[in-house]
């Protein structure tokens, strides 16, 4: 007999160890109903994929269309606070559904080409340089703290424009907004005051953009109010969607690419053999093996049938990445981290017409960073007995990844 697939999916296990549970689930139930949160989990790669591409039959305007309240469940103090997350975060353009979504997006489309994103790897190369600089003195460092952090705060500051004194706050906004998809039953006031704190900070940024516009962000935005595509607030999320999205996506990259990297001294040696003709595919398999983010969230919106299983509208939907890029139906030895993977099909910066805007400039500051680390620190190691996660289904995120290379 089977044993039967618990539905709580933050267990510290789970958390800590999300390719087990899911690859169950993969296995055995790739279309699940989650009993505890009501929702569907889909877990293989042909249906994540399709769920990708189907963007008319699964919504993407989950704060503003989902009336069922927050997963994990909240304080009832705080509910509140939930509504002005749902709004919040449902002006957010990769909150709305085409056509809003195809308008809004042209608006910042320009701005994140590839060509344009490349740009920007000189000021990549010059800012890690800086970064472990800093950390060589010390002969140790945390990856998250000292490298994998402030990385991507210094590059998404210069994009919107942000003075450089401002940055440590900007960062303290940045940590409070990847509550998002945390567990903690109490969540609600440290988000919230992320979100305010963000909108108190970018506001007269936009006023002097719409009067003076400059070639960054914050103005490309406040291009869109004056063309009667977003409104005020709609410019000023958005704002933070950047600043939350280049974050939490470069910083696991990083860090969960470092990792795998020290645990697996064979691909490290390969690595360093060749780490500027290796950098490329060396990255896209650290965004397979252990993808900065492991799910996303849609509404169906309309009764879709996957799997013998019929999701009724307004279902919510959970596909994982981290399940599906895994897939043995479409990765041979999915579980082995290896460098030289080609192709490397994998989901997780998703696909369609949500594919993530930011995806070159995190390939771009992953490759970078990898590359100077194994040029720097040969010896790598982990500098901890017990490594922690937290605890979100969104994202996959060390709390620390301290380690030595003497």
């Amino acid at each position: 007999m089977v044993a039967a697939i618990p539905d709580d999916m933050f267990t510290p296990d789970v958390i800590a160890d999300p390719y087990n549970y899911y690859g169950r689930l993969r296995d055995e139930d790739p279309v699940h109903w989650n009993e505890t949160y009501a929702l569907w989990v889909v877990t293989r790669h042909d249906d994540v994929t399709r769920l990708t591409r189907h963007h008319e039959l699964f919504s993407s305007a989950v704060f503003k269309n989902d009336p069922k309240p927050a997963y994990p469940a909240i304080d009832e103090s705080d509910l509140g606070l939930y509504e002005y997350v749902r709004h919040y975060q449902g002006d957010q353009f990769i909150q709305h559904d085409r056509p809003e979504h195809l308008d809004m997006r042209r608006i910042v489309h320009g701005y994140f080409t590839p060509k344009s994103m490349e740009a920007w790897r000189p000021f990549v190369v010059d800012a890690v340089s800086e970064l472990l600089d800093a950390a060589e003195k010390k002969g140790r460092m945390d990856v998250m703290r000292d490298l994998a952090t402030p990385l991507p705060v210094l590059v998404i500051a210069q994009m919107m424009g942000v003075p450089r004194e401002d940055r440590p706050y900007v960062r303290q906004l940045a940590e409070k907004l990847l509550y998002i998809g945390r567990g903690e039953h109490n969540r609600m006031p440290v988000l919230t005051d992320g979100m305010k704190g963000m909108l108190e900070y970018v506001s007269p940024l936009v006023d002097e953009r719409i009067v003076r516009p400059g070639d960054d962000f914050i103005s490309v935005l406040a291009s869109g109010e004056k063309k009667g595509v977003f409104t005020r607030h709609q410019v000023l999320v958005n704002t933070s969607l950047l600043l939350l999205a280049g974050h939490e996506t470069t910083i696991n990259l990083i860090c969960n690419g470092t990792l795998a990297f020290i645990q697996h001294p064979d691909q490290w040696a390969l690595l360093k053999k060749d780490s500027a003709g290796a950098a490329k595919w060396a990255t896209e398999e650290c965004l397979r093996y252990d993808a900065p983010v492991k799910s996303i969230q849609r509404l169906a919106s309309q009764d879709v049938e996957m799997r013998d299983k019929v999701m009724r509208k307004n279902d919510r939907i959970r596909w994982f990445i981290s399940s599906a890029n895994r897939d043995p139906n479409v990765f041979a030895d999915p579980d082995r981290f290896d460098i030289t993977r080609q192709p490397n099909p994998h989901v997780a910066f998703g696909n369609g017409v949500h594919h993530c805007l930011g995806a070159t400039l995190a390939r771009v500051e992953g490759q970078e960073v990898f590359k100077a680390l194994a040029a720097r620190f040969p010896a790598l190691q982990v500098d901890t007995q017990e490594l922690q996660y937290q605890p979100s289904i969104t994202f996959r995120s060390l709390k620390s990844l301290p380690v030595t290379w003497q």
